[in-house]
């Protein structure tokens, strides 16, 4: 396919090609919006464009689209789904019209509601024409918004991305009507709402002579969970909301009341957005702290002979510490990597301080980012302690998801262990049984954007991209020097070690990432001639020594 082939067509994961709509296409697209909407405001129903139908706003828009007036059993409202034709994401306007879900999911329900919604209820569409925001009473903004680390380790060394944000704000304030309620959900740097979003609309407004109408901005942040509950993580939880004033707080309050079941997860509403934008920073720095804590006793324990696994087992028994978490090989994920820095960077940047009053959250991401990085030492080691080194050996990784059960890859610490691994020189194979692409190494060039990939942090990456998964788990073993098991998938957890060594053909080094191995199963590795480690697991040694005395 030719370069100007390759710019306008949008190519959806399954590798059907999309042509991006042409100019002359944009006035039939919105006419169709508009008699739909012509219908839809007949029976009663408000408009909701829900912008950005990635992996929160696809499900987002279904659950709104799914929302019924428990008298009528009709539809509260009528959701278009609204996508900017790039070439990397409009094959998802088709997904959707066709009643696809345009994202991959372990959860059952996604693809019916979605499916259900289009063709079924017809509460649904999708559109890449930015004037169906002139058509809505509520916009729901899902544009993503990152954080850009420029030093591995370093979080300080980096920024806030809002770029497609402000974009997308400035499109919404130009075209909506003035009482339009804009709900930003988006997880954003705590301020954005009323530092970015509200002079962002008011001078529009303003530009278009509106000068005494207020915005009605909201915000409220998801708390969307990748696995078998990914619905129920949008429809099924407690929401934090807040508004800009009055008018935005009663109409937040109503529109979510409509679409969460309120009745058994009741709203919190907080009374301006920063405390709500907030709310989402210190949430997740908080868990991301809990678990960098662990980080520093995990190699306390490693260095002493203690299983940390069975000390977190012992405090857990006293009910207020029972969230107490092993922290596994690096915490992945779209938002515990990042959020803290959002709330680094917007004290910095947005509210204009120049003190260093944040310690805490900047170290935790800093540990839980290079955290994966000692799973090669131990690599390193057991290879070592078998005459071997990476440079020469096969390594298979088991698990390339960022947890368990999930196909989700973003921020894998398994990620850092391929790429620290291959720097060294060796060779590595994956297997995860619910991920088919490992898009972070088969499209590093562009994912998750141009520049961005973390490959940029190591040597001797380029081969990656060549990168294909197993399949099957035993042509994933076969004939490996070392065996990391890197996730608690259920297809993990019972591995017998009479069955690992016979499908890789010798003993080999096995490191355990996540607590999998009882004592009983080390104990088995060691009598098979292996070398075993895991991360907080320092009494192998002494499980170890026993085995040997023995012979």
């Amino acid at each position: 396919m030719t370069e100007e082939m390759n710019n306008s067509v949008s190519t959806c994961p399954k590798g059907e090609a999309f042509p991006l709509p042409q100019d002359a296409e944009y006035d039939a697209e919105f006419q169709r919006l508009e008699k739909l909407v012509a219908a839809q405001r007949a029976m009663n129903r408000e408009i909701v464009v829900v912008m950005g139908v990635g992996f929160v706003g696809a499900v987002m828009a279904g659950v709104v689209a799914d929302a019924t007036d428990p008298d009528s059993g009709e539809p509260y409202y009528y959701v278009i789904g609204m996508q900017r034709p790039s070439v990397r994401s409009f094959w998802k306007i088709p997904y959707l019209n066709r009643g696809i879900a345009p994202v991959e999911a372990e959860d059952p329900e996604v693809a019916p509601l979605i499916e259900r919604c289009v063709k079924e209820k017809e509460s649904l569409t999708a559109t890449f024409t930015y004037d169906a925001l002139t058509l809505a009473d509520v916009v729901v903004v899902d544009v993503q918004c990152d954080y850009h680390k420029e030093t591995l380790g370093d979080v300080k060394n980096g920024h806030a991305d809002i770029a497609a944000l402000e974009d997308s704000l400035k499109v919404i304030a130009e075209k909506i009507r003035p009482d339009c309620l804009v709900l930003i959900e988006t997880t954003v740097p705590p301020g954005t709402t009323e530092y970015v979003a509200y002079p962002t609309m008011k001078k529009a407004f303003k530009r278009r002579g509106l000068e005494n109408a207020e915005p009605l901005l909201a915000h409220s942040y998801e708390r969307v969970m990748p696995g078998r509950n990914y619905v129920a993580s949008v429809r099924d939880f407690w929401r934090v909301c807040s508004g800009i004033n009055d008018m935005a707080r009663e109409r937040v309050t109503d529109f979510l009341s409509k679409v969460i079941n309120v009745d058994k997860f009741p709203l919190t509403v907080l009374d301006q957005p920063i405390e709500s934008e907030t709310c989402k920073i210190v949430e997740n720095s908080y868990r991301a702290t809990i678990l960098a804590f662990l980080d520093e006793w995990s190699r306390f324990a490693e260095r002493n002979r203690v299983d940390l696994l069975k000390v977190i087992k012992a405090i857990k028994v006293r009910p207020t510490h029972s969230n107490i978490i092993f922290p596994g090989p690096g915490i992945g994920g779209y938002c515990l990597p990042k959020d803290g820095g959002l709330g680094v960077w917007a004290y910095n940047t947005l509210m204009g301080f120049d003190d260093d009053i944040f310690k805490i959250t900047p170290s935790a991401i800093d540990i839980n980012d290079t955290r994966s990085l000692h799973v090669t030492e131990l690599v390193r080691d057991a290879l070592r302690n078998m005459g071997k080194i990476v440079a020469a050996s096969k390594t298979a990784l088991l698990g390339v998801s960022y947890r368990e059960d999930v196909g989700d890859t973003r921020y894998s610490g398994s990620e850092l262990i391929v790429r620290k691994l291959t720097e060294m020189g060796g060779e590595v194979v994956m297997h995860d049984p619910y991920v088919k692409h490992w898009w972070e190494l088969e499209k590093q060039d562009v994912y998750p954007s141009p520049g961005r990939s973390w490959a940029r942090f190591f040597r001797n990456q380029e081969g990656l991209a060549k990168t294909r998964m197993q399949a099957e788990l035993s042509d994933a073993l076969e004939s490996v020097d070392a065996v990391v098991i890197a996730v608690r998938h259920d297809d993990y957890l019972n591995l017998a070690p009479d069955d690992v060594v016979r499908m890789v053909g010798n003993p080999c080094a096995v490191i355990d990432c996540f607590g999998i191995l009882d004592d009983d199963s080390i104990r088995r590795y060691f009598e098979l001639g292996c070398e075993v480690k895991g991360l907080g697991r320092g009494h192998i040694q002494r499980i170890k020594e026993m085995v040997r005395s023995k012979k």
